[in-house]
């Protein structure tokens, strides 16, 4: 159990590390995170528990990768001429 928890607290910390750039903002991300991982906070079943932690694990890649593209279509419209 006590793995859980470790793995659950790196994967909140990573999320709220990946929602400083949020477009809509910080606090409405951070808010948001918090909910989410509080109304899960009395889950004890084990397989919920991994099951969840995919979830998240995906959902941070998601953001990476949102980022990453955010990041390259700035670099795209700033070296190349859309005409």
């Amino acid at each position: 159990m006590s793995t859980h928890r470790r793995i659950v607290l790196n994967l909140y910390k990573t999320l709220l590390y990946l929602g400083r750039d949020w477009p809509q903002g910080y606090d409405l991300f951070r808010k948001r995170l918090h909910k989410v991982f509080t109304k899960n906070s009395e889950e004890s079943d084990p397989k919920k528990i991994e099951v969840m932690i995919k979830h998240g694990e995906f959902v941070a890649k998601e953001i990476e990768a949102l980022y990453k593209l955010k990041k390259y279509r700035a670099m795209k419209h700033r070296y190349y001429d859309d005409n």
